[in-house]
């Protein structure tokens, strides 16, 4: 079991009733005390300059796949994760008490939830806006006294705001989870149970791809998510974001990772961590 500083201050994006705040409470604990970030690169900031001490940021979605800007922050900020947390989500329609479901002509959300509700919302056929957070879209229908309009976030963002639930479970499918990591600047020993996050790029050449990954085939490492993100600088040249069983500093993990390296451009660890377990 990871050693956590269970009293930390801990950066979040979102508001307080979010998702991630109810994964910082989920990882740390009663006792932690959540920073409400406006957005990821706040999190990744706050913990980079010790202005928090950990961050807890969204990586990936089971319906609607990876946080695509929690990635590209990882090429900006030298941080590490040191924890993972799959979540399960459970989202709720959520407005002013006075409204009523036939009153809403609008839903507020941030686009992954609307994404992961795609189904239900076309059936209510309303417009859809997105916002930067779910609870903070509860907040402000709140705040804006809109009658005609609702949101998607969690249950508990309807108690922290004195709001009414329209409808619950309203995700495409039920088993909804979102994985969470847990940054810091510090890394953490093996557990015996651990998986290891890595970014890393090929030349633009035949074969190359196949080669990298034959390094961690060759000596049975276990890769568990491989995924492609442009790299921004060149058309048509992307970063590989791998997870893979292990900790880099086992033998088996240490020897694949410096054979990678020799078929790389680059090779960045972003940490190893315990597996996660919800």
């Amino acid at each position: 079991m990871t050693e956590w500083d269970l009293h930390a201050e801990v950066s979040f994006q979102g508001e307080l009733g979010a998702y991630s705040e109810a994964a910082v409470h989920r990882i740390f604990g009663p006792t932690a005390k959540p920073k409400p970030c406006k957005n990821f690169s706040d999190v990744f900031r706050d913990v980079w300059t010790y202005t928090t001490k950990y961050g807890v940021v969204p990586i990936e979605n089971s319906i609607e796949g990876s946080v695509s800007p929690v990635y590209d922050l990882f090429l900006q900020y030298d941080l590490k994760v040191c924890g993972e947390l799959p979540l399960k989500i459970s989202h709720c329609l959520i407005a002013n008490p006075e409204t009523d479901l036939e009153a809403v002509k609008v839903v507020y959300s941030h686009p992954q939830a609307l994404g992961q509700c795609r189904n239900y919302l076309e059936g209510l056929g309303i417009d859809l806006v997105s916002t930067y957070d779910t609870a903070g879209s509860v907040k402000m229908i709140k705040e804006q006294g809109l009658t005609n309009a609702a949101a998607i976030a969690g249950e508990r963002a309807a108690q922290i705001y004195g709001m009414k639930i329209l409808a619950k479970d309203i995700a495409d499918t039920q088993n909804n989870y979102t994985r969470f990591f847990v940054l810091s600047k510090g890394e953490l020993p093996p557990t015996g149970n651990d998986k290891t996050s890595i970014i890393f790029s090929t030349k633009h050449v035949p074969g190359a791809l196949y080669e990298a990954l034959g390094e961690l085939a060759t000596r049975g490492v276990n890769m568990t998510k491989i995924e492609s993100r442009p790299t921004k600088q060149n058309l048509w040249e992307y970063n590989f974001y791998l997870d893979f069983d292990g900790h880099m500093n086992e033998q088996i993990c240490t020897d694949a990772l410096d054979a990678l390296r020799t078929r790389s451009l680059f090779v960045k660890v972003l940490g190893s961590y315990p597996r996660g377990i919800e």
